[in-house]
């Protein structure tokens, strides 16, 4: 014969089983999460230093043009000059 105490422990068991089985579901869903937000952070923080770099290579050439025109204006400007005699 069957021991009357164990079959309300057949519900509990399935319960059990079943909200583990939810609980893993959930910890590889939070996983899987921050391994997306991981690499969302490293593109975000490599597209970041892509586009410093690329500021900074125009800043410098915009100021070497800058530097050039000046040079230009300068040796240009008095030998335009005509004197009349």
């Amino acid at each position: 014969m069957a021991d009357p105490f164990k079959a309300p422990d057949s519900p509990r068991k399935k319960a059990q089983t079943y909200f583990t089985q939810s609980e893993q579901r959930d910890r590889l869903m939070r996983q899987e999460i921050e391994k997306e937000r991981t690499a969302s952070a490293a593109k975000t923080a490599k597209l970041r230093a892509l586009r410093l770099a690329k500021e900074a290579a125009d800043k410098e050439a915009a100021d070497k043009l800058a530097a050039d025109k000046a040079e230009l204006k300068a040796n240009a400007g008095p030998a335009s000059k005509r004197t009349r005699g």
